[in-house]
């Protein structure tokens, strides 16, 4: 389901999503990415595109040019039949390049039977002009973790700050965060993709979580299909990208939003260095749950407003380039990882550190990651700061947050709107 399959000689391709890719920067253009794993590493066979357009009753052929790792070898699972991730890359022969192909095609000899067709997905705005931000989530996997109230609360921050759409992977969850999705996505505000795992990993619900959970570098791995494809789905629709978990927010200090943010950024960043880079990055502070303890609840902000009630983080920030998050330009970037662009377009990719005085990532967490666990008493957890930013959205994000709880029915029967700001956590039912 939703992968299509791929075998030659030399290795299996399961193949995700086909792209036209047409970028100012692209030296090829125009070509046709295709996003997908591959049990080998660096492929040697050879392969083709068998490029179809309208009207034509015939595919015109190209030669695969490009298998373009989508991964550091360093990172682990390097080892061939473990599948990898990559960027299938076919140049649009002369002759033909002023025509978007409708599918594309994945073989081995250019007139072999094909067992893929990939629709080629060109999404251009309607009237030509950008929106600003978009937000691409990873594949959700909370099968049995109700997160329902703070997604709410994550999503109406997000929206504030000036997320234009916020784009979802769906792994499995729990119904109440499908419902909360749901809402969002008949409004028009969010996008959820059914995803699942190619190749022989599980997607038996329950049972995909426990192979995540013990597979992380296949975790990893697997993350860069759903960030690649929002990348490609999205590159012609917005000026920035942010590739966000549900529990992080890049949080502007010295403006109110990521455009006010921005219109600071870009010119600090030219007057370093005059060309435009291909991702802004913030710097990474957690706001932990048990730096809560420190302070009693704040009674002017209701109990289930996680964020606005969790205003103590670490001190110290994670060093520069450890565990950032970014804006990423689309014009620029060629393949996207979790924290920073892994290759860009005219060369190597350029980033910009934003100073911690106009913006950071604020990071909510139980504990710190695992790479950080023998440090993290010491160096976060025990040096704490009261830092409350957030607190400049608390009128609206109260309102909206509670507002939409009281839409989807999470308040218990009888409650008024009135008293339900005062609910504290366990007032809000699970369904």
């Amino acid at each position: 389901m939703y992968w299509q399959t791929l075998k030659t000689t030399n290795g299996t391709f399961y193949l995700y999503g086909a792209y036209y890719d047409n970028r100012t920067l692209v030296a090829l253009k125009p070509v046709i990415r295709i996003l997908g794993m591959i049990n080998r590493l660096e492929p040697k066979v050879k392969t083709f595109c068998q490029l179809w357009f309208e009207g034509y009753k015939e595919p015109i052929f190209a030669r695969v040019w490009e298998y373009k790792y989508i991964w550091y070898k360093k990172w682990g699972n390097y080892k061939n039949g473990i599948f990898q991730p990559y960027m299938i890359g076919c140049q649009i022969p002369p002759g033909h390049r002023h025509l978007v192909p409708e599918s594309v095609s994945l073989v081995e000899r250019p007139c072999d039977m094909a067992t893929t067709n990939l629709r080629v997905i060109n999404n251009r705005p309607e009237k030509g002009e950008k929106e600003n931000f978009a937000v691409c989530v990873k594949g959700l996997d909370f099968l049995d973790t109700d997160l329902s109230v703070r997604m709410v609360e994550w999503l109406e921050l997000l929206f504030i700050l000036g997320a234009n759409k916020v784009f979802l992977y769906d792994l499995e969850i729990h119904p109440n965060i499908s419902k909360v999705l749901s809402y969002y996505q008949e409004l028009g505000r969010v996008e959820v993709t059914k995803l699942t795992l190619p190749g022989e990993q599980p997607n038996i619900p329950g049972l995909l979580h426990m192979y995540l959970k013990s597979k992380l570098i296949n975790k990893r791995q697997n993350e860069l299909i759903p960030y690649n494809d929002c990348l490609y789905k999205n590159m012609y629709r917005y000026k920035y990208i942010a590739l966000l978990d549900t529990d992080e927010v890049i949080m502007p200090k010295s403006s109110m939003d990521w455009k006010s943010l921005m219109d600071i950024v870009v010119p600090k960043a030219l007057k370093t260095k005059n060309n435009t880079r291909a991702s802004y990055n913030t710097r990474n502070v957690y706001f932990m749950d048990s730096m809560r303890h420190t302070h009693s609840w704040f009674r002017e902000i209701p109990h289930y407003m996680h964020m606005l009630q969790h205003v103590n983080r670490s001190y110290n920030y994670t060093k520069p380039g450890q565990y950032v998050k970014c804006f990423h330009d689309p014009e620029r970037v060629l393949t996207l990882h979790n924290h920073f662009p892994l290759s860009c377009l005219g060369g190597s990719c350029s980033t910009y550190a934003i100073d911690t005085e106009d913006a950071h990532l604020q990071h909510y967490r139980a504990d710190c990651v695992n790479t950080l666990k023998k440090l993290c008493s010491s160096e976060y957890k025990n040096r704490t700061i009261m830092d409350t930013t957030i607190w400049k959205y608390r009128e609206p994000l109260v309102s909206r947050v509670t507002e939409t709880l009281l839409r989807l029915g999470f308040f218990t029967p009888g409650t008024t709107s009135s008293r339900a700001m005062d609910l504290p956590a366990s007032g809000v039912r699970r369904k």
